[in-house]
């Protein structure tokens, strides 16, 4: 695993975007997982200036998300179909037949997961997953029981992350209760991952320091999981002491990203 330390959200975020870019001119027809929240808005800003400037083309890929509320409506302003739509999928020419999202709506749930799995599974499985960290480090909305073979299924909030996400709701008996997220397994089966832990992230910078310890024990798990590369993108304000402390290994910086990287 790569812990790649940045300036600030912004340098981190071009970053990924010129991983996610670098992908798809050299494989046109890749598979993204994407993910919604604060983290990736940024990194998906970046992929529409790229398409609109540069002619970043999106009409091949096919793109799995992690994660949908069970019970919302898709148009509903709090979906993650309806904020995907806002964020990328409306400025870029991606096609709407090959866009995936767990269907909150359905009413044999199950199915619906394993169907999902195998929708992957058909892509050819996932080239490339954007992650982001909750409040207690789970990514998806897997929370930190989850097993780390798990698959797509629905799971139940904690009322803690019902309550980092009340900000997008008119309060938090608002969120709903269940999802259905990707697992910890399936996300893990990705070819190349990409994980952010930034400062603009305001429920991040309120339990940053409680969550040093998890963080630590959450990149240690998915690095003895994931056998593909794994590249974890910090902003220099969040950059745990534990890392600091535990990752051995030369340290390089790049003044012309002001990116330092250190190997795990």
């Amino acid at each position: 695993m790569e812990v790649l330390i940045f300036e600030n959200d912004a340098i981190a975020s071009r970053y990924a975007a010129r991983v996610f870019a670098k992908l798809i001119h050299n494989k046109p027809d890749a598979v993204l997982g994407l993910a919604t929240g604060s983290t990736p808005c940024l990194l998906y800003a970046e992929l529409r200036r790229q398409h609109e400037q540069e002619g970043l083309d999106f009409s091949g890929i096919t793109s799995f998300n992690l994660d949908e509320y069970v019970g919302l409506n898709p148009e509903h302003p709090s979906s993650y179909r309806y904020f995907m739509k806002q964020a990328l999928f409306d400025h870029v020419n991606v096609k709407p037949d090959r866009v995936n999202l767990p269907d909150g709506q359905s009413d044999d749930v199950p199915a619906t997961c394993a169907d999902y799995e195998k929708s992957i599974s058909a892509a050819g499985g996932i080239d490339l997953q954007v992650l982001g960290l909750g409040s207690d480090c789970h990514i998806g909305f897997n929370e930190p029981s989850s097993s780390l073979a798990s698959r797509t299924r629905i799971k139940t909030l904690t009322r803690g992350t019902r309550e980092d996400n009340a900000r997008f709701f008119d309060s938090v008996d608002a969120v709903p209760r269940h999802c259905i997220t990707m697992g910890i397994g399936t996300i893990m089966e990705a070819r190349q991952i990409v994980l952010c832990w930034l400062s603009g992230t305001a429920r991040l910078q309120q339990c940053s320091r409680s969550s040093k310890g998890r963080f630590r024990q959450c990149v240690r798990q998915q690095s003895c999981r994931c056998i593909r590369p794994l590249s974890c993108c910090l902003t220099r304000q969040l950059q745990p002491v534990s890392i600091k402390r535990n990752i051995t290994g030369k340290l390089q910086t790049t003044s012309r990203t002001g990116k330092k990287s250190r190997k795990l």
